[in-house]
């Protein structure tokens, strides 16, 4: 890689070579300078995370500070207990139908049109909300999974979140329960008194009581098809977008790591520092919505 005075200079096979400007902080500016090229020729990835749709309502999983609001369910826990089953149905059965009803905000619409612009391509999410395709986004890669549906872990059946409710509401007549709370993966906060009595969700298949979500849960790993198609997306791309995101986990860095090893810029908008925050060609610490809606009016 060659240095010139203030720039570094980035080489993609069989994309048009970037003159990327490296300043700390980031202007939305200096984004819009370098996914310009994008638009005469390949456009650019995006990268998502929770900070996209917290002005949806949904919460990201990091305080200001960096560190975990809740605890996540874990993989191992779901699958080895019965009673963790339970306490997570019951939990999500009260939070799914606020979960179900958040809609798209202004970060959601404005990268639709960023896509829309031929600026940026397929956009891979690490959100379970499907936000994005509600707000006219298409080629969208989740990266971990979709709350909208449901695997059985015992013979594969699947089913569709919105039917395994109304099967849940039949098992549970006059189950009531509130809560003001909604996580990032759909759940809430419920006394113990509530979940002791409520009926788990079998599946309509093989009976039994191992239905799941179908997302990615914490100590489970990305199906490594999926990964290796990302890194098949990153290195075709002139830059990546990343938007939201502390890259706080390793699903999300390790395409990061990729593009900044292959000379590909990292385009980054999001609060508080990132992972690996060395790697980030341009980093913007702004509110995202605003900083995106201006980045519709300069490339879009």
């Amino acid at each position: 890689m060659q240095m010139e005075a203030g720039a570094v200079r980035r080489t993609v096979a069989s994309v048009r070579p970037l003159d990327v400007t490296v300043t700390r902080p980031g202007t939305v500016e200096e984004i819009a300078d370098n996914l310009r090229p994008a638009t005469r020729g390949a456009p650019a990835l995006a990268l998502t995370g929770a900070g996209v749709s917290t002005d949806s309502g949904i919460p990201d999983y990091r305080g200001p500070d960096g560190r975990r609001r809740v605890a996540p369910m874990e993989l191992a826990e779901f699958v080895g207990s019965p009673e963790a089953r339970r306490r997570y149905w019951a939990r999500s059965f009260v939070g799914w139908a606020r979960f179900d009803a958040a809609r798209p905000n202004g970060c959601h619409t404005a990268l639709t049109a960023l896509q829309r612009a031929g600026v940026v391509g397929g956009i891979v999410t690490q959100n379970v909300d499907g936000l994005h395709q509600r707000a006219g986004a298409t080629d969208v890669v989740e990266l971990h999974g979709s709350l909208s549906a449901v695997v059985c872990l015992g013979c594969g059946a699947r089913t569709s979140r919105t039917d395994l409710d109304v099967r849940i509401r039949a098992d549970n007549p006059g189950f009531e329960a509130t809560s003001d709370e909604i996580r990032p993966d759909g759940d809430v906060s419920l006394e113990a008194a509530h979940v002791e009595r409520f009926v788990v969700p079998r599946c309509a298949a093989c009976g039994a009581d191992l239905l799941k979500p179908d997302v990615v849960f914490f100590g489970e790993s990305v199906p490594r098809p999926l990964v290796d198609e990302v890194f098949a997306r990153v290195e075709a791309a002139p830059a990546l977008l990343v938007l939201g995101t502390s890259l706080g986990v390793m699903s999300g860095l390790r395409f990061v790591r990729r593009a900044a090893a292959r000379g590909i810029p990292v385009l980054t908008i999001t609060r508080r520092a990132t992972r690996d925050e060395h790697l980030h060609t341009v980093h913007v610490d702004e509110p995202l919505r605003p900083a995106l809606e201006r980045l519709v009016e300069l490339v879009g």
